[in-house]
């Protein structure tokens, strides 16, 4: 089985940069990471490989630098690492990426059997880019997977996690998943996995290659138009009550009930 694997290079919680003109992260000479929810869904599709048989392709879309990316998932055991990556695809929105990223998908040599994609990437947190590549592809899809329970050729059975359980969902195969962090645990890479992933050659794909049409990607192919973007103020006022804790919960008792009647009146 063909096992692809969406992921996403993510600037790290610690060096978030905006780009003022155009309301977009800034990536380009920012420390960047593997999106932390892409590494359960690249150990899952590495499990699924060991289990089936078969490849795992990671695909990202990014620039240049998120070849390291790549690398990281074939010193984890990937066999192949495709980057997606031209000009014409920055401030690219979740609707703009899912269709390149599809596009994508569509030139592989090998039609894919299951698609894997972490629950969301930690800097824009829509978890929208999964179910976009399954409605480009007209692909069935489940999503917040927490285990997957039978697989084969033409099915799936998984649960999906939700916020008060879980359901078992079945599908026909090829399916998209996303995955949470309750599926696995990530495994660290081995030494000959690291000097694989710097031997490794990375496959790069333009939006030429891909034959995008330009009026679908990028900041212009974008639906979504984001028109501020800002830190808000901090919180000011406020008042600190002290003493005893029974003074200070009868205080607060107080203030609470004329909150209230000034509320009411």
């Amino acid at each position: 089985m063909h096992i692809v694997v969406c992921i996403k290079q993510v600037p790290d919680t610690h060096d978030v940069k905006l780009d003022p003109v155009h309301n977009t992260l800034m990536r380009e000479g920012v420390e960047a990471i593997v999106n932390p929810f892409d590494m359960y869904a690249i150990e899952e599709a590495i499990r699924l490989r060991e289990k089936l048989g078969g490849t795992v392709t990671a695909i990202t879309m990014g620039p240049p630098q998120a070849e390291a990316v790549l690398r990281e998932a074939i010193s984890m055991g990937v066999d192949n690492g495709i980057l997606v990556s031209d000009v014409a695809f920055a401030g690219s929105d979740t609707w703009a990426t899912s269709y390149t990223l599809a596009q994508a998908i569509r030139k592989l040599d090998t039609p894919p059997g299951i698609i894997l994609f972490g629950k969301q990437a930690a800097d824009g947190d829509t978890a929208q880019v999964g179910p976009g590549v399954a409605a480009q592809l007209d692909l069935p899809q489940i999503t917040y997977v927490r285990k997957i329970e039978e697989i084969s050729d033409s099915r799936i059975v998984a649960e999906r996690l939700l916020e008060t359980g879980y359901e078992v969902i079945e599908s026909s195969m090829p399916c998209i998943l996303s995955v949470v962090k309750e599926i696995n645990e990530p495994r660290l890479p081995s030494l000959k996995g690291k000097m694989a992933a710097r031997k490794a050659a990375i496959t790069k794909w333009s939006a030429e290659d891909i034959k995008g049409e330009h009026g679908c990607m990028g900041l212009h192919g974008s639906p979504t138009k984001v028109v501020k973007v800002f830190t808000p103020p901090p919180r000011s006022g406020g008042e600190m009550l002290t003493g005893e804790p029974h003074e200070v919960a009868q205080m607060l008792v107080e203030k609470l009930k004329d909150t209230f009647i000034e509320c009411a009146s």
